[in-house]
């Protein structure tokens, strides 16, 4: 399914037609430890439920690059034995599936560079590609285009019926000054996300949320569904 003409929405990632680029979001490598270090002990299981999703992916698409936008790594400080191992690992994947993998550094990215160094892999601020620019989300883009695809936000909606309330990851889309914007989700199983419908946001791209229109997620039927503007969710 299309959120914008030559954009396509693939589960939880975004897949640029004309370039052959696939982008994927938020998968904070490394989650699981540093929940373990707060006492709170999850399986860990989420690189491989990352892995069948990209092997999902890759079976519909083949992509010559692959974009990791931003918080490839949870943790802020150093990197931890599972970021390290589990990145490598990914990077090892990755390399089997396209030409060039690009990460654009976010805000749990300060300290990536031992990672990307070992495995030869680019790391940039901003992507552009024509007149559309990658980029984390956490600051505005220097470059002036048409369309802007970001993650940080991590959106997802709450949706309610008959007493029951359920939360689903989703993209949303909208305006930044004259761009077109488009968030997705994090790809990450352990990071549900933030309901969108309750106006608050962390991007200072994001202005308006309540005229975003919204793309759920549905992983039952393994589709995209169209839900029309937040607003009208209320």
């Amino acid at each position: 399914m299309e959120i914008y003409p030559g954009i396509e929405m693939i589960d939880l990632a975004l897949y640029v037609r004309k370039h052959k680029t696939l982008i994927i979001a938020d998968l904070h490598i490394g989650f699981e430890e540093a929940l373990a270090k707060q006492g709170v002990l999850v399986p860990r299981f989420q690189y491989k439920d990352m892995i069948d999703r990209l092997e999902q992916i890759f079976a519909k698409v083949k992509p010559k690059t692959v974009v990791l936008n931003g918080d490839l790594k949870h943790e802020f400080g150093g990197i931890s034995r599972q970021e390290w191992k589990e990145t490598m690992r990914l990077f090892d994947y990755l390399s089997r599936k396209c030409e060039e993998i690009i990460v654009v550094k976010g805000n749990h990215d300060p300290n990536i560079g031992p990672i990307t160094a070992k495995k030869q892999v680019r790391v940039v601020g901003e992507l552009v590609l024509d007149d559309i620019a990658i980029v984390h989300g956490d600051a505005p883009p220097k470059a002036k285009v048409k369309i802007i695809l970001m993650g940080h936000e991590h959106p997802a909606i709450s949706l309610r019926e008959k007493g029951r309330v359920e939360k689903f990851k989703c993209f949303i889309k909208g305006k930044y000054t004259k761009s077109v914007l488009l968030v997705q989700p994090s790809f990450n199983p352990c990071v549900e996300g933030t309901d969108v419908s309750q106006g608050k946001v962390l991007s200072p791209l994001i202005k308006n949320i309540r005229d975003f229109e919204v793309f759920v997620v549905d992983d039952v039927r393994k589709k995209t569904l169209y839900f029309g503007k937040i607003k009208n969710l209320l």
